[in-house]
């Protein structure tokens, strides 16, 4: 089954939990690692993906850290996942690398699993950390189709 990697779970814990920061407040690696049990070290790596992609932005100095570059339903569990492992594939010739497949020529299943990765892709780019947030808290679920719903509502969240 398709499943995110431990850097792409860390990612996402360490920007949820930026984000619930009071004022956009930053905080450094060591915290943020301990509060969830994450080595130090590959958080402060993962951290630095975040940057470069724009996802966080970094200050130095004693009471420097980091922060949400972007409000957190603007950074998108898709973004999180290119910045900290890359362009998912579910195949390998979907990965670009269909010349190295020796069925590629006579593959029955290599488009329909294309449609399912788009579909997937589309999933994770609707799929915000303001979403992870609320639907921790209960406030929002989402469906198995994708679709957002208040806690207490049948009316669907700003559908895509």
């Amino acid at each position: 089954m398709f499943s995110l990697t431990k850097k792409t779970d860390y990612a996402l814990l360490a920007l949820c939990c930026l984000a619930s920061e009071a004022d956009g407040t930053s905080m450094n690696a060591k915290a943020i690692a301990e509060r969830y049990s994450i080595p130090v070290e590959l958080l402060a790596k993962i951290l630095q993906q975040l940057t470069k992609r724009n996802l966080v932005d970094s200050t130095s100095g004693p009471t420097g850290g980091y922060r949400l570059s972007r409000q957190p339903d603007k950074i998108s569990v898709a973004d999180v996942m290119y910045a900290v492992d890359g362009q998912p594939a579910l195949l390998q010739c979907l990965k670009g690398a269909g010349d190295e497949c020796s069925q590629f020529a006579t593959c029955t299943i290599r488009h329909p699993m294309e449609v399912v990765q788009n579909r997937l892709a589309r999933v994770l780019e609707d799929t915000t950390v303001q979403d992870l947030i609320l639907s921790e808290s209960g406030l929002v679920t989402v469906d198995t189709k994708g679709r957002k719903h208040c806690r207490d509502s049948e009316q669907s969240v700003a559908a895509n």
